[in-house]
């Protein structure tokens, strides 16, 4: 199975005969993509804490920009000098840049909503600016990114039927707009966003109206927003099968370990999340069996690694004992040691899950590792 266009293409090396999961390349013009795949946030134009060399020894194969920020701070004047935002930092990979319905959405006190767009006022200083789907997609193509997102109303919870229908609707007609005005950026490919809510004849009637539009990949936007887990198992469960075979599926902004390997269970094939490194700078670590708080004074002499298991420098030279001394200190070495071993957990996750749809054994990692990780409650 292949989708192809003049710039980008995907291709199903191996599907998970026991379920839906797949291992797939995604191809851009600055370099291959191996699925499943994370891609570490780097919000303003930076992975917090960790430098682009550290990034580039873990492969991390593709990174995340954000719109909303960048247009802000330090502003697509200042980027397109530069010729693009992988120029402006310095990075010479794939890049994804999300539209910025997100974050006008986690700032709605500072919204007004209409058909055409979206006014907002800054959260950095109070200014007013105007956001549309076609300005979206304007400034992601002076960001220069590879995968760009369409513009769309990320849907809260819990919200009625009526609202999320009204929400999806609007949604379903931006993305239209951002077809026409992507339609001759040849150099970015498109994806688009289903919403609903949580009520899954919404969500299939908005993959529907996508399919339509025939862009190159899918997103899921509008969990990880309050809803039980449960519940969004439930809608990855019954979408997983009405998701075109021959595109890539990304669920934004999701999640937890257990929360992907659940997802690649249901087909999905790209994650993004802020957890490892806001969590790294918080003091929490994950581990194979769970994460562990590096605070907790039982590990005030522990002179173990922080999994045993795990191959990151960090692991392979530092104890329990000096990070926890470090983040109790208040050290910035600590951020960065500790983002730096959340995120090769999260993408060595990714490289076990593809070895073992590669094999065959996929279901009996997942069903393991999904038995012994303990996520906290």
């Amino acid at each position: 199975m292949l989708y192809l266009d003049t710039m980008f293409s995907f291709r199903i090396v191996q599907a998970d005969t026991a379920t839906r999961g797949r291992a797939g390349v995604l191809m851009t013009t600055r370099g291959e993509i191996e699925t499943p795949v994370f891609m570490p946030v780097g919000t303003a134009g930076t992975v917090k804490a960790v430098p682009h060399e550290l990034l580039e020894q873990m492969d991390v194969p593709i990174i995340l920009g954000n719109t909303y920020h960048l247009y802000l701070r330090p502003g697509t004047s200042v980027i397109q000098k530069f010729g693009g935002l992988h120029n402006f930092i310095s990075w010479p990979g794939p890049i994804l840049t999300d539209s910025g319905g997100f974050q006008v959405f986690s700032h709605r006190e500072l919204r007004k909503l209409n058909e055409e767009g979206v006014e907002f006022r800054s959260h950095l200083d109070g200014s007013r600016h105007f956001l549309t789907p076609e300005k979206s997609i304007q400034i992601q193509g002076i960001l220069g990114s590879d995968i760009i997102m369409a513009f769309d109303e990320c849907t809260p919870y819990p919200v009625s039927k009526m609202e999320a229908e009204e929400s999806m609707l609007l949604s379903s007609r931006w993305a239209g707009r951002c077809r026409e005005a992507w339609q001759h950026r040849q150099s970015q490919s498109l994806f688009g966003i289903v919403q609903g809510g949580m009520y899954p004849d919404l969500r299939k009637r908005s993959l529907e109206m996508l399919e339509e539009l025939d862009l190159p990949g899918i997103a899921l936007g509008g969990f990880s927003v309050g809803e039980p887990k449960g519940l969004m198992y439930d809608l990855l469960d019954g979408l997983g099968g009405e998701l075109p075979d021959h595109k890539p599926h990304y669920l934004m902004g999701v999640g937890t370990p257990a929360d992907m390997v659940t997802a690649v269970l249901h087909g999905i094939d790209m994650f993004d999340c802020v957890l490892p490194t806001r969590n790294a700078r918080n003091g929490m670590l994950f581990t194979g069996s769970g994460p562990l708080r590096i605070k907790n004074s039982g590990y005030r002499d522990d002179e173990s690694p922080i999994d045993p298991e795990c191959e990151c420098p960090v692991c392979r030279r530092f104890s329990r004992a000096y990070l926890r001394h470090l983040f109790i200190s208040g050290e910035i070495l600590s951020c960065t040691l500790n983002s730096v071993h959340n995120l090769h957990f999260y993408l060595n996750l990714m490289k076990r899950m593809r070895k073992t749809i590669l094999k065959g054994t996929f279901l009996e990692f997942a069903q393991k590792f999904l038995e012994s990780y303990r996520e906290e409650s």
